[in-house]
């Protein structure tokens, strides 16, 4: 029998507004169980989105201080909280399921929390990439962004790098997943970045290992090389992280190609073809586009715009050049959320919830 903190735990994810939806055979609460103790369920429940000291937890909740840090800190290594050192004071968080605790699971993931996370992704999905506004964004490949296109900083993979403060780089739990799943991807593994916007800022969980600001973005040229797509939160500023995805194992794009779902991410840009140009080679279609957004026209190979992503991939590889990155009309763009409370705010809104209790 299920513990009913669990329950409760579950409810309090539903409430957030990434949300976390029940199942009819309680899939969301074996999660659960595979994650957190009873222990640790109950102290999450207590917890905010806006970090605090364990001192104001224990103040606010009427928990005992004596040893919370401890079980605080624990408990952001085991990534099922959001840990950061500040000039050595420690504050903490709690996280939605997805982007979250999912991610910060890589480190303990097995074949039994994959084979539930795949089962479940079937009542997460609809949910998570159903409401406004989008949980992602793409960001285009760097130099196909020309200058009177007037990119704003949020959709310019170098302005992301260059407000970031410190850099990490891990496998990407998507493809981690799908391989212990017996689905290996071909395509390079260690291309998630996480992404520090906080100036001398510790995290307490060791997710991943650190790089330089110029490692970062050779990683993001060489997953441009590999054709993997950028992908980051759908907000203005802030950027925690730039994903780089493939539409065999990413959360976002596989669905796109699984089920035909289109409109789950946000972009400010569309590809197109010159008929006159092309030389059918089909390089973009069977190397580059990782959404299945080009297809064989009568003449030449032409963009499906309702499914293109605006990721530019398929642009510096046309060997005649025929492809360009366009702005989308002005009626078009959806500008995001400012920032991660902004969006937090307008999801909420969009899924009837109220997250008032934790912000």
């Amino acid at each position: 029998m299920t513990a009913p903190v669990y329950r409760k735990l579950a409810t309090v994810l539903d409430t957030l507004p990434n949300g976390f939806p029940a199942t009819p055979d309680g899939l969301e609460l074996k999660l659960l169980q595979k994650v957190f103790t009873e222990e640790e369920a109950e102290l999450f429940c207590d917890l905010k989105l806006t970090p605090e000291t364990a001192p104001q937890i224990a103040e606010r909740t009427g928990r005992p201080l004596e040893g919370l840090e401890e079980r605080l800190t624990s408990m952001t290594r085991r990534g099922e909280l959001l840990g950061v050192e500040l000039a050595g004071t420690r504050l903490f968080a709690m996280m939605p399921w997805v982007v979250g605790i999912y991610e910060f699971q890589i480190s303990r993931m097995d074949r039994e929390f994959c084979e539930l996370c795949e089962e479940y992704a079937r009542y997460l999905g609809p949910q998570l990439l159903g409401y406004q506004p989008h949980v992602m964004q793409s960001v285009p490949v760097n130099q196909q962004i020309t200058a009177r296109q007037e990119a704003l900083p949020y959709v310019q993979v170098a302005s992301i790098i260059e407000q970031g403060q410190a850099f990490r780089v891990n496998q990407c739990i998507c493809k981690k997943e799908r391989g212990l799943l017996d689905s290996p991807c071909k395509k390079p593994t260690e291309v998630c970045l996480s992404i520090s916007p906080i100036p001398n800022a510790d995290f307490i969980f060791e997710w991943g290992r650190p790089i330089s600001r110029e490692q970062a973005y050779q990683l993001l040229r060489d997953a441009e090389d590999a054709g993997l797509v950028h992908l980051t939160s759908n907000v203005g500023s802030g950027h925690t992280f730039i994903c780089n995805c493939c539409g065999c194992c990413c959360g976002v794009l596989r669905p796109m190609n699984e089920f035909g779902v289109t409109g789950v991410i946000n972009s400010r840009f569309y590809a197109e073809i010159d008929p006159d140009t092309c030389d059918n080679c089909g390089v973009c279609v069977a190397e580059r586009c990782q959404v299945a957004a080009i297809e064989q026209g009568d003449i030449t190979h032409q963009v499906i715009k309702a499914r293109c992503i605006g990721c530019g991939l398929c642009v510096p590889t046309c060997p005649t050049e025929a492809i360009k990155l366009l702005s989308k009309p002005p009626e078009e763009i959806v500008p995001p959320p400012a920032s991660q409370q902004e969006w937090n705010e307008e999801r909420a809104r969009a899924r009837g919830t109220d997250y008032s209790a934790y912000k």
